[in-house]
């Protein structure tokens, strides 16, 4: 069969430059302009990026008194954010070369390590979402959660787990000519499981936790959101709509139709268009959670300077126990009414 290359299998479209000849570039934007405004924009988000998600790893070890499960998670997302941007610099020179001029084995490593910053930041957020739901639905059992040898064994699985899985993503990425029959089955794998593990199961899981989070404080009299619930729903949104843009390329990617059909030359047309784009996106994702922790504690900054975040999660801290207390009184009320509710019935 005719050779050709074996095209991105990665959270990020830019890392393959090789066409069917194995000569030419096929460059992450079409044009110049492209490139330039892509990496301006790297080198914009770079800095707030890396400063930010110092202070809040900075914040958490060095401030932070009596650090919470949520915290704890916090924490570990700035270390996986924080990682990722140490890689920007590698990008924006791909950006403005319009090529890539490091070695292969490197180009393996950058993929890899996408890859498993992937897949650590939407499990790091799909725990968040279940810590809180067991806190606010199920809080009599919310004791389990304050087991810190059992959230660092969790922890320390979700990242085994994430590394383990983005092994093939460098393992099968070879400037090689390949067979058509592997690179479209490998690819379609390949993106398949991005998508599904990558987004469809953990976002169910997170929309179905807010949704029980929601049911739960609706059936209770303590209807106002706690800081730390708000904080994390935002981020949940916020990376769910920067990464939503790489998991429709994934998809298009990933269809399978005949190679001359009108259909396969339009998506195909799209992906080329769009995977750039989309690939810058997710980069500033890994940017935004900072600046969302400065807006949830701006009223902690006069006071605090640089240690706000400190006293912004020992507050969110503080707020859970309150709730706990709000939500035991509001339980013992009910079960009164519900006695008085049987004897006036008597």
């Amino acid at each position: 069969p005719k050779p050709m290359p074996l095209v991105l299998l990665a959270p990020f479209h830019f890392l393959t430059n090789t066409t069917n000849s194995g000569t030419n570039s096929i460059t992450a934007v079409r044009s110049s302009a492209g490139s330039i405004s892509g990496a301006l924009l790297l080198c914009l988000f770079l800095p707030i990026g890396v400063s930010g998600n110092l202070l809040i790893i900075w914040s958490i070890l060095a401030r932070t008194r009596q650090r919470s499960i949520t915290t704890l998670l916090i924490l570990n997302l700035a270390f996986a954010d924080g990682f990722l941007m140490l890689l920007m610099p590698f990008f924006i020179v791909y950006l403005l070369k319009r090529n890539w001029i490091f070695t292969l084995p490197l180009r393996k490593i950058l993929l890899y390590l996408c890859s498993a910053n992937m897949y650590a930041s939407i499990f790091l957020m799909t725990l968040m979402s279940l810590h809180r739901m067991v806190a606010v639905v199920w809080w009599k059992h919310a004791g389990v959660l304050t087991d810190r040898r059992a959230i660092i064994r969790v922890l320390v699985g979700l990242w085994i787990f994430a590394l383990g899985i983005s092994v093939p993503n460098s393992l099968f990425f070879s400037s090689a000519a390949v067979s058509v029959i592997t690179v479209l089955t490998v690819m379609i794998l390949q993106h398949c499981l991005e998508i599904v593990l990558g987004f469809l199961m953990p976002y169910g899981l997170i929309i179905s936790s807010y949704m029980c989070i929601l049911r739960r404080i609706r059936k209770t009299r303590f209807r106002r959101h706690i800081r730390s619930e708000k904080l994390i729903l935002v981020i949940v949104i916020t990376f769910g709509l920067t990464w939503l843009p790489f998991h429709i390329m994934n998809m298009i990617a990933g269809t399978f139709l005949p190679e001359d059909s009108h259909a396969k030359a339009r998506l195909d047309e799209i992906w080329l268009s769009f995977r750039g784009f989309s690939s810058i996106i997710t980069f500033i994702s890994s940017c935004i959670n900072p600046v969302l922790y400065t807006f949830a504690g701006k009223s902690y900054i006069k006071r605090e300077g640089l240690a706000f975040m400190a006293q912004l999660f020992e507050g969110s801290r503080i707020e859970s126990m309150r709730k706990n207390w709000q939500n035991q009184k509001n339980q013992d009320q009910e079960k009164k009414e519900e006695v008085d509710h049987l004897k006036d019935r008597i």
